[in-house]
């Protein structure tokens, strides 16, 4: 078939705007982690204090894996970034809720804390691992900045298991084993 082609439209880039997008993507990255550790701080208290830890250390790990490889940051990197920022937390709320449940059925904080850690792990493991698989698909099947979200979001996801099941515990355990703390600041309903 012969068809007359005609220009619908017609952009053009210049560098100048793909640093101003990056910029705004990483002002997202940054308003976002804001304002999930203030909520974190102020509804799980001195628990929320765990969760700042482990988003900022997740961070910093995404980025010094990015940086050892000399991958690139660009906006469907930061992308994965944020969406691992929302995976991070959630498998901290899990971990949160499940302590709260186990406290309200008049356990010990050691008790509650080892309960709980062991009652999300599955939830969080398979959610994580669901992600994880689908990553590698996306880095395997997908072109340019599909890969760079999917190689972004496979790194967040073990970075953000690591911060979420054994930096965080480790944090409640010094709490526990070493500073003697018998009560866990974790809800505002939970004297």
């Amino acid at each position: 078939l012969s068809v007359p082609l005609s220009v619908e439209s017609q952009q053009v880039v210049g560098a100048s705007m793909g640093q101003q997008a990056i910029n705004q993507g990483l002002k997202a990255l940054i308003y976002g982690l804001v304002a999930v550790m203030i909520f974190m701080l102020i509804f799980y208290k001195g628990a929320g204090v765990n969760a700042v830890v482990a988003q900022i250390l997740n961070l910093y790990m995404m980025f010094s894996i990015l940086s050892a490889f000399n991958l690139t940051l660009t906006l469907p990197s930061i992308a994965g970034m944020i969406l691992t920022i929302g995976m991070a937390v959630d498998a901290n709320v899990l971990v949160f809720e499940r302590i709260k449940e186990e406290l309200a059925l008049g356990k010990s904080r050691a008790a509650a804390i080892n309960a709980g850690f062991s009652g999300a792990f599955w939830a969080i493991m398979d959610a994580n691992i669901t992600t994880f698989i689908a990553a590698m698909f996306l880095s395997q099947l997908g072109t340019g900045p599909i890969q760079g979200f999917a190689v972004s979001l496979a790194i967040g996801v073990v970075s953000s298991v690591f911060t979420a099941l054994f930096v965080s515990r480790l944090m409640f355990d010094f709490n526990t084993q070493v500073l003697k703390k018998e009560k866990v600041s974790i809800s505002w309903r939970i004297k």
